[in-house]
């Protein structure tokens, strides 16, 4: 009883609604982390250790969140004399203030729901992402979702809640208190968001092996702000290190080559062919999110693609190859620039991205004309920036009338349609006597999963899979049309994923989540197999180049992996700033606070088993991704 009346004491205080807010946020918080648990119960390593860390360490940065939330309510009950908090005025704004502030924790709650189905984790740096991109998500959204529901549904509910507060929300309206006084407690309140901000630390909630603990122990607000600010993380800063001179040894042995010491720290190098160089055209195509799971070449029942399983039997399928990344972004990053993920934003996205040695530039180098054509808009991840200045002619579906179009949502055109638009230009490059290499980037494999009615046998809007099947659709029509093309014989046909369509898994970076395929289709001059090699996709670059036996100066770090030994096999997998390296069955990650950890992984279910760390093998990861951050940062990897 003496504690429930202090507790009303203090909500007739002058700060009381302080603690209102404090109350909403990590009982709601609360509710979202025991929902987001229960919907990950199979995923969960349950044990008591577990349960307490995610909701001891999870009330911290609740409390944390909290903390940073009050500041506006704060300065407001601050600013105004007791006076004029007897106004009616002063009561309006206090109800209306909290009726955002319900909604906005309810609308919040829901989001992170919404997020976490998609990718398993709380925000990110995903999240900060699309809140750039308003256009495309919200559209994604009202698309995927029923939205006018929700939010209405949503007012009803904060409004209810509101109400139900009100009188406490309204106790302190009365209360007078002078302003030096005032002044105290607002510097005493102070404390709370200056502590979180130099005590809290993001990586208390990263000390389980289980990634579904990890990320249940965080916050979404929390982590959303925390992505927002460190956005850019620089790897000298934030992870381990090794000399530069002993780097670029590394690397030159890991890929047999005497690098051009131009200043001492460069992968240029010469590459030169046995053969006389082939000038075929040819035609890059990177499905979004085509994991390898849904093929039928990988053991997929469902039948979902069939024009692809089709094209694996009649060219070269690639069944041992690994993304670079999570996001289209990151896709793009490794086809073109051939260069492992570094920590923070794609390249793609960055500044300082101009003239970049890209495959574009090598083609164009060679006389060929370099494309990069996409669905959608392509301002969207700085698309139309980073092509159109780094070896590409760029095209988006601007390039597109509205009779041209049997279909669109907010991500882009129907596949079918931006294949006959790829047909044409490439006609163009054709007609005057052009090579061309064109880098096709697909959109209609994504969330709402639309397209149009009748291609396939899976209604739209259902799902993934007639997403993947629709796509599948318009890559054989495009293939079949491309046959009756005049340069079809002499072309080289590459069809890959750019990622996979989920990276949620029970560890940091389960690597069956960055397992996707590849086919190279040209039947006058790649014959039918597989290639099971381990490779990464920032092989494939230098690996077209080789297929045509071109000579060129390179600074990719990837390779031709049909020239490859069997030691040279590795892969690169990352999250924002996770990065891993695959070699001889092992796992090395490189995470922030120069933290390196070595496991082996299970290439079928994503699990790993951790292992003593192998000095050489650090240092081969290391080397790679400490050179690629370097040279980015230096400007030591522009075309010329």
């Amino acid at each position: 009883m003496n504690i429930l009346k202090k507790t009303n004491t203090f909500f007739q205080y002058r700060f009381g609604p302080l603690l209102i807010l404090v109350l909403l946020l990590c009982a709601i918080s609360l509710l979202t982390r025991i929902l987001l648990l229960a919907f990950s119960a199979s995923s969960f390593e349950w044990n008591i250790i577990n349960i307490l860390k995610v909701f001891l360490v999870g009330s911290l940065y609740d409390l944390a969140a909290a903390s940073y939330a009050i500041i506006p309510l704060l300065i407001y009950l601050w600013v105004f004399p007791s006076k004029w908090y007897s106004k009616k005025l002063n009561k309006i704004l206090l109800i209306a203030y909290f009726f955002i502030v319900v909604f906005t924790l309810i609308f919040n709650a829901i989001s992170e729901w919404f997020f976490w189905e998609e990718f398993s984790v709380r925000y990110n740096f995903i999240a900060v992402d699309y809140l750039v991109y308003t256009t495309e998500v919200i559209g994604n959204i009202r698309q995927s979702y029923p939205i006018n529901t929700i939010l209405i549904i949503l007012f009803i509910v904060s409004a209810l809640i509101t109400y139900l507060l009100k009188e406490k929300i309204l106790a302190s309206a009365t209360v007078p208190m002078r302003f030096a006084k005032r002044s105290k407690l607002l510097l005493l309140f102070l404390l709370a968001p200056l502590a979180s901000y130099f005590l809290v630390s993001h990586n208390w909630k990263n000390q389980s092996r289980n990634q579904f603990v990890n990320e249940l122990s965080g916050n979404g607000m929390y982590d959303f702000g925390f992505a927002f600010w460190h956005n850019q993380l620089d790897y000298n800063t934030f992870y381990k290190t090794i000399s530069l001179k002993k780097a670029i040894k590394i690397i030159s042995k890991n890929l047999f080559f005497e690098p051009i010491n131009l200043n001492g720290y460069s992968t240029l190098r010469n590459i030169k062919a046995a053969s006389p160089e082939k000038k075929m055209n040819v035609i890059l195509i990177s499905v979004e999110s085509l994991s390898a799971e849904f093929l039928g070449s990988f053991g997929n029942t469902q039948g979902i693609t069939p024009n692809l399983d089709s094209l694996a039997k009649k060219g070269l399928l690639f069944t041992n190859l690994y993304a670079s990344g999570t996001r289209t972004v990151r896709g793009l990053e490794a086809l073109s620039l051939c260069i492992p993920p570094t920590p923070g934003q794609s390249i793609v996205k960055r500044p300082n991205n101009k003239n970049l040695f890209t495959l574009g530039n090598v083609f164009r180098s060679k006389g060929y004309n370099s494309r990069f054509i996409y669905g959608g808009y392509g301002y969207f991840d700085n698309m139309n920036e980073f092509f159109s200045q780094d070896g590409y002619e760029d095209t988006d579906r601007n390039a597109l009338n509205k009779k041209d179009i049997h279909y669109e949502n907010t991500w882009g055109v129907a596949d079918e349609d931006l294949f006959t638009l790829s047909l044409t230009k490439l006609d163009q490059d054709y007609n005057i006597g052009k090579p061309f290499f064109a880098h096709i980037m697909t959109v209609s494999n994504h969330r709402p999963y639309t397209y149009p009615e009748g291609r396939i046998d899976i209604p739209s809007h259902t799902g993934r899979e007639g997403a993947v099947k629709y796509t599948d659709y318009a890559i054989g029509k495009f293939i079949n049309e491309a046959k009756l093309k005049p340069w079809f014989k002499n072309t080289l046909f590459l069809i890959v994923a750019d990622h996979c369509a989920s990276s949620a898994g029970k560890v940091e970076l389960p690597v069956d989540k960055y397992h996707i395929p590849m086919i190279i289709y040209s039947p006058a001059y790649i014959k039918p197999g597989k290639f099971d090699k381990l490779v990464a996709q920032i092989d494939i670059g230098p690996s077209i180049l080789g297929l045509l036996n071109f000579n060129y100066q390179s600074k990719f770090f990837g390779q031709d992996v049909f020239k490859m030994k069997d030691e040279q096999q590795r892969a690169f997998i990352s999250t924002y700033q996770s990065l891993g390296y695959i070699k001889n069955n092992k796992l090395v990650i490189l995470d922030p606070n120069k933290k390196v950890a070595t496991s082996i992984p299970n290439f079928i279910t994503g699990n790993a088993k951790p292992v003593p760390s192998e000095n050489w093998l650090t240092e081969e990861a290391i080397a790679n991704y400490q050179t690629a951050a370097y040279l980015y940062t230096k400007n030591g990897y522009q075309f010329k």
